[in-house]
């Protein structure tokens, strides 16, 4: 019989439930002090000893009673009669209370000769000066910074005792192999338990990950008790669907209580919340996105209820690029690339699919949509929360229109110029769109005209009388890809793959075509879409299809054969406006530099002749 949700919870309803239902007590551990920062203190740290411990020279110079030296002046030298040298740092015997730079003490035949009175405590640093013995250093529930360490240090801390949360993590899953292990065909790489003990430790929290366990109840009912021994929190990861192979629900009601099994939002609505000896169990789905969600949105709300502070970035008001739309009824939460365009911050949702683990990856921010609205139309103002921090995204690059691997070459050269490049693959018809509206910084394109120019009369078209700048980035080979060598002629008696609608490739092929007088209907496979070069290679490479049309990098980079059809032009291009823009000049630099060539030269299939040449619109 197939399992269903009950009921389905409110995302507040589960952070009461959460906040309430519990009592959240932290623990307590000792930390190496290198080993504290980021860390919350659990008590006050005391120091161990007075820094200074006794008085200390505070210049170069000589130690004095300053009563002997009373009435010295310019008219009047005084030879002291008792004094000491002394280094800075040095320490000052108890019977001086002053000392006098050297640079005013003349020394004649071993004496000293003052012409200016010295103040009682002039130049010493005084025992305690810094902090006395058993002087509160740090409070409670203080987040320990670098620089802390360093006084902590001095003051006779070795040891630090920080507040923490024990969380274990169990993986379920028969399907499961280690990290680090190439899966087998219907095998998943176990990766979420990473992602959450990497988060969880940032926030404070102590993490056990236990070994794999497969799909039997027997065996996850054993270690689900030995985790909740042991921890303040279990996180059990998968196995909380509605599966024929998902019994975590069933397993934590034989040992506690379910207290919500499907929580209304997206991605992540599978999530469970139990209790097991008064202790808060977490069933996490098993897509890596619904994991992400349900770690950020419920765990971490959870180890701030135990007194970890969780930091935020906050939010901005953003630019909606692509309306999204949802079904009533569920909090979702939409990743997005976000960047300044002029004046204005522009947001740009990514892959929604839960399983699309690079759409966490090459966020910077997310969009959430309230359960009682049906979506956000493009052109909307939001609230865009960050997930890096602000002076991170304003260094963000926003680049729309076609792909091509080299994109990703770009971004790791402009990576160390600390600036995030942000590719959204829509195709040259798309980045044109989008340059229109001024909702990227720059549009890669590589449209053929029936003239048989590239570019410029779609931008004529579509953005008259607009300063557009075209920056070469290289002469490239379309083509064939197969596993056999089939050339475009043969196209017709093989299944196909194809580029998104709007692409230059699909507008080449769609070219390639006519002239031939073959019709859309004899490609078998021309319906279907995929939005990258790569993924046209690695479809045929996969043997899901037996041809594709992409650029002659993308089918070298997966070992398959390749017939050219085209060499076209691909550019960048740019408003003149946004030139002047420090990221647009470092990505107009970074075309035209040595490194870049050579990766060309490298990845084949490209003639840089033209390389870095600008052509200006009008």
């Amino acid at each position: 019989m197939v399992k269903r949700y009950l009921t389905v919870t409110s995302l507040s309803d589960a952070l009461s439930l959460l906040r309430t239902g519990f009592s959240c007590t932290p623990a307590r551990e000792l930390v190496p002090l290198i080993a504290s920062v980021g860390r919350v203190t659990a008590e006050p740290i005391f120091a161990r000893y007075s820094v200074p411990e006794v008085h200390l020279a505070a210049m170069d110079g000589i130690a004095v009673i300053s009563r002997q030296t009373r009435g010295a002046g310019e008219q009047h030298p005084v030879m002291i009669k008792q004094a000491v040298r002394v280094n800075t740092g040095n320490v000052v015997p108890p019977e001086y209370d002053a000392v006098i730079m050297i640079e005013e003490v003349q020394i004649d035949h071993g004496e000293f000769i003052i012409r200016k009175a010295a103040p009682s405590w002039q130049h010493i640093r005084p025992a305690g000066e810094d902090i006395g013995e058993s002087e509160m250093a740090l409070p409670s529930g203080h987040r320990i910074r670098p620089h802390d360490t360093g006084a902590l240090a001095a003051y006779g801390i070795t040891e630090v005792p920080v507040l923490t949360v024990r969380i274990g993590l169990i993986p379920t899953g028969s399907e499961l192999v280690s990290h680090g292990t190439r899966p087998a065909p219907g095998q998943v790489v176990e990766s979420n338990t990473v992602m959450a003990e990497a988060m969880l430790v940032a926030l404070g929290a102590t993490c056990t990950r236990y070994p794999m366990v497969k799909d039997n109840p027997a065996d996850i009912k054993k270690i689900l008790e030995q985790a909740v021994r042991e921890n303040d929190v279990v996180i059990i990861s998968a196995g909380s669907s509605a599966g024929t192979k998902d019994f975590t629900a069933d397993v934590i009601a034989e040992l506690g209580e379910v207290l919500v099994h499907g929580i209304a939002i997206k991605p992540g609505k599978p999530a469970i919340i139990g209790r097991i000896d008064r202790k808060p169990v977490i069933g996490m789905p098993g897509y890596p996105l619904s994991a992400l969600t349900v770690l950020r949105e419920l765990v971490t709300p959870l180890v701030y209820a135990f007194g970890l502070p969780v930091s935020s970035f906050g939010t901005v008001d953003a630019l909606l690029t692509v309306s999204v739309s949802k079904d009533i009824g569920s909090d979702e939460f939409v990743l997005c690339s976000l960047g300044q365009v002029g004046d204005r911050w522009v947001l740009t949702p990514l892959s929604r699919g839960a399983g699309v683990q690079m759409s966490a990856v090459r966020s910077n921010a997310n969009l959430k949509i309230p359960a009682g609205v049906e979506g956000c139309e493009a052109g909307k103002i939001v609230p865009a929360t960050l997930t890096v921090s602000r002076a991170e995204a304003e260094k963000a690059l926003l680049i729309t229109g076609s792909h091509d691997p080299l994109i990703d070459y770009l971004a790791d050269l402009l990576q160390k110029k600390e600036i995030g490049l942000h590719s959204t693959h829509v195709g040259s018809m798309g980045g044109i769109f989008s340059l229109k509206k001024n909702e990227c910084h720059a549009a890669p394109m590589h449209l053929l005209a029936e003239n048989g120019d590239y570019n410029i009369p779609y931008l004529e078209k579509y953005i008259p009388g607009e300063d557009i700048i075209l920056l070469c980035v290289a002469e490239r080979q379309q083509g064939i890809v197969s596993r056999t060598g089939i050339g475009f002629d043969d196209l017709v008696r093989h299944s196909f793959i194809n580029r998104q609608r709007g692409s230059g490739t699909r507008m080449l092929l769609d070219h390639e075509l006519k002239i031939r007088g073959i019709s859309h209907d004899a490609l078998q496979g021309y319906e279907r879409e995929v939005t990258t070069h790569l993924a046209v290679a690695l479809a045929v490479k996969t043997g899901e299809v037996d041809a594709g049309m992409c650029v002659f990098s993308a089918a070298k980079a997966l070992g398959l054969p390749f017939k050219t059809v085209a060499t076209e032009r691909y550019e960048i291009a740019i408003r003149r406006e946004h030139l002047d823009d420090p990221r647009v000049a470092e990505l107009c630099a970074a075309v035209t530099s040595p490194p870049f060539r050579e990766i060309m030269d490298r990845l084949g299939g490209y003639d840089t002749r033209e390389t870095g040449v600008r052509r200006v619109l009008p």
